[in-house]
């Protein structure tokens, strides 16, 4: 009898894992949003990794070469491959109470000097642990380049409550 709670339990924690993500809206002339930090709004982590197989350096690393092969898949012929290169980004954030929260990412490109570029994600009703991804690939990495400054906002009511800036941000 305790056997059917404890799976349905197992079964709704590792549904939720699942979830999928909202779809990435691009922006072309993001607007400046006032700042008003608010502790209970956090950007934990962010990680990038920049798919340029003509950059790798060789490696006997498994670890490695296994993130290498996992952006990689599943493309076979080399427009698959053009198609996943460029730039990856994740970004772990939470919110400990409900808010509508909308997660920005903005980058300037190699080619585009000083033209901002945004992607944005909305979370309704977010409140907890939460991870947006957000990609530069294919033709917009191979037209433009990379991004070579960015940074992550989190957005509540059209205020930033919370932003991570790369070092070349201006």
């Amino acid at each position: 009898m305790l056997q059917r709670p404890v799976f349905l339990i197992f079964l709704f924690l590792s549904l939720a894992g699942c979830a999928t993500q909202p779809p990435v809206v691009e922006l072309v002339n993001p607007k400046t949003l006032p700042l008003q930090l608010d502790d209970r709004f956090q950007l934990r982590k962010i990680i990038q990794f920049f798919n340029e197989p003509t950059y790798f350096p060789p490696t006997t690393s498994d670890t490695i070469n296994f993130e290498r092969f996992y952006y990689n898949y599943p493309a076979i012929s080399q427009l698959e491959f053009d198609e996943l290169r460029g730039n990856y980004t994740t970004v772990y954030w939470r919110t400990s109470v409900k808010a509508n929260v909308t997660v920005r990412y903005e980058y300037y490109q190699a080619a585009l000097s000083n033209h901002v570029q945004a992607m944005e994600r909305y979370y309704p009703n977010a409140s907890g642990s939460y991870r947006s991804e957000f990609n530069v690939l294919g033709s917009n990495y191979l037209e433009f380049g990379k991004p070579l400054a960015w940074r992550i906002l989190l957005i509540v009511d059209k205020k930033i409550v919370a932003f991570r800036q790369s070092f070349l941000w201006k």
